[in-house]
């Protein structure tokens, strides 16, 4: 009798290849959920170690057509198993929801890179709406990556087939589809996501099932087709022991506030009207009652800061917040806090302008108007956030500055801080530096503008304190007493008098550290959001042996004091900077120093190649 033996058949298995590095970004619609893509992807990511830097990029518009050009959405991250600094010069892998996103998007992606496409929706009248005369996916154009071709759109309604959700629903969960298979792609577990929807659509759970069903859909079509050959596995980041929390920097911005009224001892106040980008930190300071915050939604900027001078001079800690076009018109309110000597904070997170400008791209071009944007001698002290988790920081140290000098302070964010995100290592309360403010109590000797003898601040005292009743305005004072004063040499005085006071801050300020060796041919002096990408340009080439070095200001107004020496110990002094050269202007100015001036003003961050071969060209 024949025998017959059956083999089972050979699954293969995808290979695993290790990567230290990935940068992914997520294009399509504005409707297409391509934020909560992104967010969720670096949720995840933060959640299993790895170090993680992302870029939002928001259309400006706010219905643009479907299917069009200025209403691209896009989300890039970047996620490694080491120390990273910026979300990346290259996209490794794009996924593309239609074929606008793929015109705005594909060249930026690396040679060679992963991209991922939905074919549904390359059909003739979106590939007009991109401005295509043939369809790139047909016509070679895009030889040098790595396509993957798949009907998200069609694979996502066939698995929410069995759901009860009208069809425009069902085809809006093709973005968590997408989510599925790069979760598989890249080794991500599923279970955070999950458990996100769980908690974001409980009230609707037809919902958060379809969600979930299209997640799941997408990890196993990666997992059963093996249309990925191989999948990529990025390991932990070796990262100081401590609790973290994947943090925006307006997130951060507003905790930071919060935890400086409570150094403080006093309520904070928030007054501000909606403005891209800085709108995230009213959202954020507006859940946080239960510290005694209170947020004032304006009707407009001149009133926003009014009431925020009106509760500084009742003892809150007063805070207004903006973008470049709300910093004109609160010009005059600032003129008033410096004149009064209250200590007013505005924030400005700055984008693209002039005017509306570029409401959802970063610039770095509000420096001169923060420094002189108002009418006479009007100084204020101004502080930078250099990333996203150091907006926390700076918060407190622009509130410190504030309370004991008495002087306005500006904090100077921007868009792709605010919106971009990193790992924040959570403070502990009891590590950070006590500053509880002491007003002015005792009637005996009270005169409104009597100085302390270091910083030249005066007396914060509550109105309707009795015995110290005072009145103050926008009028010139006279020294002391406080009076309207027209005497041209009181003026004279005066004016001296509150531009020394902001440059006594220098006192209370760190030095500026140099990263590298302290003396060589090339300094790289930066300033705000440019920090990650000079630190890793300047890092590589160190590796390599070039001398040079970088060092990175946080406090704008008044400089370190120690900033003249370090510019003096290097051959060349370069700048990079998102405008056309302000802070260049102001070194230039302050310490002679002919600097070179490196800028760009495309609404988007450097990129490390460009440092680098700025750098290359003084070595």
């Amino acid at each position: 009798m024949a025998v017959t033996t059956v083999e089972e058949p050979i699954m293969t298995k995808p290979q695993i290849e290790d990567l230290e590095t990935v940068t992914i970004r997520f294009a399509g619609d504005s409707g297409d959920g391509m934020q909560v893509t992104g967010t969720q992807f670096t949720a995840t990511s933060a959640i299993i170690g790895n170090d993680i830097s992302t870029l939002p990029d928001f259309p400006a518009e706010i219905r643009a057509p479907a299917g069009s050009l200025p209403g691209v959405s896009g989300y890039q991250l970047n996620f490694s198993s080491r120390d990273i600094r910026t979300p990346g010069d290259e996209p490794n892998v794009l996924v593309a929801m239609n074929p606008a996103a793929l015109k705005v998007n594909i060249k930026d992606l690396e040679a060679g890179g992963i991209l991922v496409v939905n074919t549904d929706e390359f059909v003739e009248n979106n590939l007009k709406k991109a401005g295509y005369a043939a369809n790139p996916l047909e016509d070679g154009s895009l030889s040098g990556f790595r396509i993957f071709r798949l009907p998200l759109t069609s694979l996502t309604l066939k698995a929410l087939e069995d759901s009860s959700m009208p069809f425009k629903q069902r085809e809006r969960c093709k973005n968590f589809y997408a989510l599925g298979l790069m979760y598989w792609l890249y080794d991500r577990p599923m279970e955070p996501t999950l458990k996100w929807i769980e908690e974001k659509f409980g009230a609707k759970p037809e919902v958060a099932e379809a969600n979930v069903a299209a997640l799941k859909a997408g990890y196993n079509y990666a997992d059963t087709t093996e249309i990925f050959t191989v999948h990529y596995h990025v390991g932990r980041a070796t990262i100081k022991p401590g609790k973290y929390r994947n943090i925006t920097g307006n997130e951060a911005t507003a905790i930071g506030f919060i935890t400086a009224s409570q150094l403080a001892g006093r309520p904070l106040f928030y007054g501000s009207y909606p403005i891209t980008p800085a709108s995230d930190i009213l959202h954020e300071l507006s859940k946080h009652k239960n510290f005694g915050v209170k947020t004032f939604q304006a009707e407009d900027e001149i009133s926003a800061i009014g009431a925020a001078i009106g509760a500084t001079f009742a003892g809150h800690l007063g805070l207004t917040g903006t973008s470049g076009p709300g910093i004109a018109l609160k010009s005059e309110g600032i003129g008033l806090a410096v004149m009064t000597e209250l200590p007013l904070v505005i924030i400005d997170v700055q984008r693209g302008g002039p005017s509306t400008g570029l409401p959802t791209k970063t610039e770095q071009a509000d420096l001169l108007q923060a420094m002189f944007g108002r009418n006479s001698e009007c100084p204020v002290g101004i502080v930078a956030p250099s990333t996203p988790a150091n907006c926390f920081s700076m918060a407190i140290e622009a509130v410190r500055l504030a309370t004991k000098y008495m002087a306005p302070v500006f904090f100077l964010s921007d868009g792709y801080l605010g919106n971009g995100s990193e790992p924040w290592e959570i403070q502990r309360f009891e590590d950070l530096p006590e500053m509880r403010v002491k007003f002015r109590t005792e009637p005996e000797g009270f005169l409104p503008y009597l100085r302390d003898e270091k910083t030249l601040a005066r007396p914060w005292a509550i109105p309707g304190t009795p015995g110290l009743e005072h009145r103050i305005g926008g009028l010139e004072k006279q020294n002391i007493t406080g009076n309207v004063s027209y005497d041209p040499e009181n003026h004279d005085f005066m004016v001296r008098l509150r531009a020394e006071k902001i440059q006594r801050m220098q006192q209370d300020i760190p030095e500026l550290d140099v990263f590298g060796a302290p003396h060589g041919r090339v300094l790289v002096l930066g300033w705000g959001s440019t920090y990650g990408a000079i630190t890793t340009a300047v890092e590589q080439l160190r590796e390599k042996g070039c001398s040079v070095s970088s060092a990175h200001l946080r406090y704008l107004n008044p400089f370190p004091k120690n900033l003249g020496y370090v510019l003096e110990c290097f051959e060349t002094v370069i700048i990079p900077e998102l405008n056309l050269g302000q802070l260049a202007l102001l070194v230039r100015a302050k310490f002679l120093v002919d600097a070179v001036s490196f800028t760009k003003v495309k609404g988007k961050p450097f990129k490390v190649a460009e440092l680098v071969d700025k750098i290359r060209e003084y070595l």
